[in-house]
């Protein structure tokens, strides 16, 4: 059973992944004196207040799963895109405390993943018989996200999520292929979808979106199909079949024909005999030598640590923000040397923008604990939202800490994909891009690492693997993404017929990398609702140029038309931006109509004599 092949088709994942169940249970508060332990296995880190043994066998679990799901994809190396806290309670009322909240009440839940850009978080309820199904199947998902290179179709999403979800493990091997009852139940009461309509379900689907009876036969069905895949050994034609229908773009009918050997109608008929028999393979998977709990660390934690355990995923969850500001600020009260407290206080101040007090924090952080991977990516990323990219950057010190940052935890891809900008900024587009390719090996779906990518092959002046990265993203279901996607393609071709035309101009090489990472930049907003005096600036099919003066002034009177006044050399120019708000820009995180005497470099397409209209800009 294996993946012979992988697709591609990117996709953006959402900054927080909750699933619970919606009970009302009372607010709780931070434990009296919990007696916190960590600990550590070869690739996870379990913080708990349930004790040592229960730390070691939550921790084996995951590394059993995460063995399994190298067994099945047949992949050597499993990578996590994002670093994983697991926090094991030790009871219902600790968990409580963590619980997402429902008409301002926790809700009761079991297990939780809740995702983020720097940290993803998995928290247990140690006192419940079964906590792990749930989390199992968020777990595939990022496992997913960070060995699959591209995205897709939702029903292998889930599908797969849902087979590995059904796996049970204990202390010597894990269990592979049960299918869960409650599927044959739910698939004979509401039926099952035509084999090439479940096909062609999308993110963007009813069925896939929406509550109800098809989108619960959507997940039944996929997870069922998902065992039918693999007890028959068809995931070399499930590659096959991805292949045909995204690449080649066949039928969704013809791809299945080809690919597995059989009709869509044949398919159907072969599906639900598998269903009706109620049989399936059902095997063991030992457990791999190298996880027994035995070789495993195991630090105490004080109080205060725990607490800073509990505070970052506040920071890190919508529903408790605000409260992990206090929280913060009394663990560091009682302990004013807790170095995550810092940490944590210096990451929502800069959230915040308060750059003062980030730094404060960051430096107070650094100074106790100078081996936290996190707090020189912290202090990079204050420093790039501080002073940008423009000249004034403080590029040795930004790269020293990113630098640092990757040196303690080679596998933290933000700080390779921070460390690209930096590189590219300073004029070295062949070191950037060999550096975000480190951050695409380790998190191979993130569409802004593909993006920004194409933008560096474009700074290094190769068009052709720029294009074929952006036409592999014109899919993107984020709006925000797909429209600058649009934009560099389109810029990308014009840029390949000047270079093959030998028309290109000096300095025309590009650097436009996409600022998507929530750290470096807030996602880009998009209009609710046409402009009140909407401005118009006339499409121009002429030759790309290129630009570098002084921009003099900007009138944004007739927004969201600005208009550009700059000075080259002895010439005075009108350029014309159409949207300020989605202008393709460099060196600033948002465009200002305060600019003034402020170095720029621009391309733009010439419309009269001293007037262009920009399609991008830079600010140096």
């Amino acid at each position: 059973m294996s993946v012979g092949s992988s697709w591609v088709r990117p996709t953006i994942w959402p900054l927080t992944i909750i699933l619970a169940l919606a009970f009302y249970c009372q607010p709780g508060a931070f434990a009296g004196e919990p007696q916190w332990v960590e600990v550590r296995s070869p690739n996870f880190s379990v913080v708990t207040d349930a004790g040592e043994k229960r730390g070691r066998e939550v921790a084996m679990r995951f590394e059993q799963m995460r063995a399994v799901f190298g067994a099945l994809m047949t992949k050597a190396n499993v990578n996590l895109p994002i670093p994983l806290q697991i926090v094991a309670f030790r009871n219902t009322k600790e968990m409580r405390q963590v619980a997402p909240l429902f008409n301002g009440k926790p809700t009761q839940v079991a297990g939780l993943f809740q995702s983020g850009t720097d940290r993803s978080f998995i928290m247990l309820d140690m006192s419940v018989e079964n906590p792990w199904s749930v989390v199992f199947h968020e777990y595939a998902h990022q496992l997913m996200n960070g060995n699959l290179q591209g995205e897709v179709d939702p029903w292998f999403q889930e599908g797969f999520a849902e087979y590995f979800s059904s796996i049970e493990v204990d202390s010597k091997q894990a269990r592979v292929g049960k299918v869960p009852n409650d599927e044959y139940v739910l698939l004979q009461q509401l039926g099952m979808m035509k084999i090439a309509d479940l096909f062609r379900v999308q993110q963007d689907s009813q069925t896939y979106n929406e509550s109800g009876d098809h989108r619960s036969t959507f997940y039944a069905q996929s997870g069922m199909l998902m065992h039918y895949i693999y007890d028959n050994q068809l995931m070399p034609k499930v590659a096959v079949y991805f292949d045909l229908e995204e690449n080649k773009h066949m039928r969704v009918e013809d791809a299945i024909q080809q690919a597995f050997g059989m009709s869509a109608p044949q398919f159907d008929k072969a599906l639900r005999g598998y269903v009706s028999s109620g049989r399936y393979r059902y095997y063991p998977i030992p457990n791999p030598s190298n996880i027994s709990s035995g070789t495993y660390t195991v630090s105490p934690l004080s109080a205060g640590q725990g607490n800073a355990v509990l505070a970052d995923i506040h920071l890190h969850s919508r529903d408790y923000q605000q409260q992990a500001v206090y929280e913060f600020q009394q663990i560091l009260k009682s302990d004013s040397n807790n170095a995550a407290a810092c940490r944590g206080l210096g990451y929502a101040y800069l959230q915040r923008q308060d750059f003062n007090q980030a730094a404060e924090y960051f430096k107070r952080a650094s100074q106790l604990d100078s081996k936290d991977p996190r707090v020189h990516y912290y202090s990079a990323l204050l420093m790039v939202r501080e002073g940008g990219f423009g000249n004034g950057a403080d590029l040795p010190g930004i790269t020293s800490e990113l630098e640092a940052s990757i040196g303690l935890d080679p596998n933290f891809a933000d700080s390779y994909a921070l460390l690209a900008f930096a590189q590219s900024t300073a004029g070295n587009p062949g070191k950037a891009i060999v550096t975000l390719k480190k951050a695409l090996a380790i998190s191979p779906r993130n569409e802004n690492y593909i993006l920004n990518l194409a933008n560096l092959y474009l700074a290094d002046r190769q068009p052709e693997q720029a294009i074929a990265l952006l036409q592999s993203l014109r899919v993107s279901d984020n709006p925000a993404l797909a429209s600058s996607v649009s934009a560099t393609l389109a810029q990308a071709q014009q840029f390949r017929q000047m270079w093959q035309a030998g028309t290109e101009e000096p300095g025309s090489g590009l650097v436009l990398l996409h600022r998507g990472n929530s750290e470096t930049e807030a996602h880009p907003q998009i209009p609710t609702g046409p402009a009140a005096n909407p401005a118009k600036v006339e499409a121009n099919a002429g030759p790309a140029k290129f630009l570098r003066g002084t921009l003099a002034s900007v009138d944004c009177s007739n927004a969201p038309l600005a208009t550009l006044t700059v000075v080259s050399g002895a010439k005075t120019w009108k350029m014309n931006v159409a949207d300020k708000n989605h202008l393709i820009l460099i060196g600033a995180d948002q465009f200002s109509c305060d600019w003034h005497k402020q170095k720029v470099a621009l391309n733009y397409r010439e419309a009269a004599d001293g007037e262009g209209n920009v399609f991008s800009l830079e600010i140096q």
